[in-house]
């Protein structure tokens, strides 16, 4: 019997080493996979407006087809600056383009907030925000990326790639 635990004990140790070897491999395989997303663009959670080719810009994410859309923009502080309708949209990825940009100085810092209905129903609506990747960070047991913006987030964070 104590035998039989010896190699049951002995299997597990072996057992053990194989799997580090294995974790091993796999974040050194993810950190060649994240360093090809150096200098692309992706899609993540986030309230952040983007200023593209001089177009200040938004996206955001319906669950569920929506029969009206509502943006509302918020200053850095945190007040509602800007208001206007997206109309109805079908359930996925949406962008929009904020109208009343041109009357700020500098959209940086502003925001949104989507509110979406179908009939009377609220529905749920994920603010989403572009971001360049500038590094890849394999430290600790997960891969991370840092953003441009965002700063460090988990790989798994990334929505979409663009």
């Amino acid at each position: 019997t104590q035998m039989a635990q010896i190699s049951t004990v002995s299997g597990i140790e072996k057992l053990n080493t194989t799997v580090g070897g294995l974790t091993s491999q796999f974040m050194q395989m993810q950190a060649l996979q994240g360093a090809s997303l150096i200098g692309k663009e992706v899609i993540l959670k986030g309230d952040g407006l983007i200023t593209a080719e001089g177009v200040t810009q938004g996206l955001y994410q319906l669950d569920n087809a929506a029969d009206r859309v509502k943006i509302e923009v918020l200053s850095p502080a945190g007040a509602v600056v800007d208001t206007f309708s997206d109309g109805a949209q079908s359930s996925g990825r949406h962008a929009f383009a904020w109208p009343g940009a041109a009357a700020v100085a500098d959209p940086a810092g502003y925001r949104f907030r989507v509110i979406a209905h179908s009939g009377s129903t609220e529905l749920d609506a994920t603010a989403l925000t572009r971001d360049r990747v500038d590094a890849v960070n394999t430290t600790g047991s997960a891969l991370t990326l840092e953003l441009v913006k965002a700063g460090s987030v988990p790989y798994a964070s990334i929505q979409a790639l663009d």
